[in-house]
C-alpha cells in the first residue's frame, strides 16, 4: 500500500519531506505519494535528482500552517495537503498517512474523515521512547487533553497492542503516569482510571511516576494528553540542555578538548540513543487507519523513519489486532 505523505508540513517543508521521501523509497522499497504544492515540490524532487516511479504528486492548492486553529483550519481547507492527503485512506488509495504539520490539523482531519475504531471513543498520540531497559510506549501526548477514565482504559488497550505487534513484547506491563505509585495517589480521576486498568486483562503493575520514563520500569505508560504532552516537552528540554552542558564544559579547557576525541565515539552513540529521528514519528491510534504524525523540527533522517513506522504498522495490521484487543477486554 503505498504511504502519503503531507509534502508542506514542517519547519523545513518541503524541502527535508521529499528528501525523507527519497530516502525511505530507496531504502525500504515503499511507494509515496507527496501531497501539497506541486510547483514546490517538484524542484526538490529535480534537485535530488530522482526519476524514479515510486514518488507521485497529489498536487493539492491549499496547506494549513502550524499556528492556525485546527478545527477552523480543517473545516475551511478542505483542499489542503493534510485532508486531501487523508481522504485518499479512506477511499482505500493508500494504506497510511504521514504529516509534520500542524498536530492539532491531523488530529481533527483524521477524526473526521476516518473516523474511530470501533470501541475507542477518542484518539490518543503514542511515542516510543529510549529506557534503560529498551524501547516504551507512552500514550496520550496530545490528542486529548480532557478524557475519561474509560478512554485511558482504551489507551492501556491500545498500547498494549502495539507493544506488542511492534516493539515485540510478549506480555507487556502498563503502568499509569501519576504523583505517586500508591494506589490511593492523585484525583478522583486518576483513582478511577487506575481501579479500571486494574480490572482490565492488562498485565497493569500500578502507578508509575515522572522519574519511571526512561527507567524501563514499564512498557507502556499511560496518561491524559495535557500532562503527557508536559512530559514528552520537558524530556526533550532537559535532553537538549544536556547535551548543550556537555559540550560546554567539554570545548571550556585544552584537556577537556582532547577528552572529547577520545570520547566521540561515545558520545556519538549516546545521540543516536535519544535523538526523536531515529524513532520517526508518532502513531495515532484509535482512528481507522493507520496516521502518523511527525516533530515539526523534523529533519530528513526523521522523515525516512516515520514513513518506515507507517509502512510497519501497515504490514503488521496494528489497528486489526487493536480492535481485537478491544474486543476481547
Amino acid at each position: 500500500m503505498k504511504i502519503v505523505v503531507d509534502a508542506m508540513g514542517g519547519d523545513h517543508a518541503p524541502r527535508v519531506v521529499v528528501e525523507g521521501a527519497i530516502a525511505a523509497v530507496k531504502e525500504y522499497g515503499v511507494e509515496v505519494i507527496l501531497c501539497g504544492d506541486k510547483d514546490k515540490i517538484t524542484p526538490w524532487l529535480k534537485k535530488e535528482k530522482y526519476s524514479g516511479s515510486n514518488i507521485e504528486i497529489l498536487h493539492t492548492p491549499e496547506a494549513i500552517d502550524m499556528c492556525e486553529p485546527a478545527a477552523n483550519s480543517v473545516r475551511r481547507k478542505r483542499n489542503s495537503s493534510i485532508v486531501l492527503g487523508l481522504s485518499l485512506i479512506k477511499e482505500g488509495k493508500a494504506g497510511a498517512f504521514f504529516s509534520a504539520g500542524n498536530t492539532g490539523a491531523v488530529v481533527c482531519a483524521a477524526t473526521l474523515e476516518l473516523r474511530m475504531l470501533p470501541g475507542i471513543e477518542r484518539p490518543g498520540i503514542g511515542i516510543v521512547t529510549p529506557t534503560l531497559k529498551g524501547p516504551a510506549f507512552i500514550i496520550d501526548v496530545g490528542a486529548n487533553i480532557d478524557p475519561k477514565p474509560n478512554q485511558l482504559l482504551q489507551y492501556g488497550i491500545m498500547a498494549d497492542a502495539y507493544c506488542r505487534d511492534i516493539l515485540n513484547k510478549d506480555n507487556p506491563s502498563v503502568g499509569l503516569l501519576n504523583i505517586g505509585e500508591e494506589e490511593a495517589k492523585g484525583t478522583d480521576f486518576m483513582r478511577e482510571v487506575h481501579e479500571l486498568l486494574s480490572k482490565s486483562k492488562l498485565n497493569f503493575i500500578g502507578n508509575v511516576e515522572g522519574k519511571d520514563l526512561f527507567s524501563g520500569k514499564c512498557d507502556a505508560i499511560i496518561s491524559d494528553g495535557f500532562v503527557g504532552n508536559v512530559a514528552l516537552k520537558v524530556s526533550e528540554s532537559a535532553a537538549e540542555a544536556m547535551q548543550a552542558f556537555l559540550k560546554r564544559r567539554l570545548l571550556g579547557n585544552i584537556m577537556g578538548k582532547i577528552g572529547l576525541f577520545f570520547l566521540m565515539p561515545s558520545l556519538k552513540r549516546f545521540k543516536k540513543d535519544i535523538d526523536y529521528a531515529e524513532y520517526g514519528g508518532a502513531p495515532l491510534l484509535g482512528v481507522n487507519g493507520v496516521v502518523i504524525i511527525g516533530h515539526g523540527r523534523s529533519n530528513a533522517r526523521a522523515i525516512k523513519n516515520a514513513i518506515r513506522v507507517a509502512d510497519e504498522e501497515i504490514k503488521r495490521k496494528v489497528n486489526d489486532k487493536i480492535s481485537e484487543a478491544i474486543k476481547n477486554n
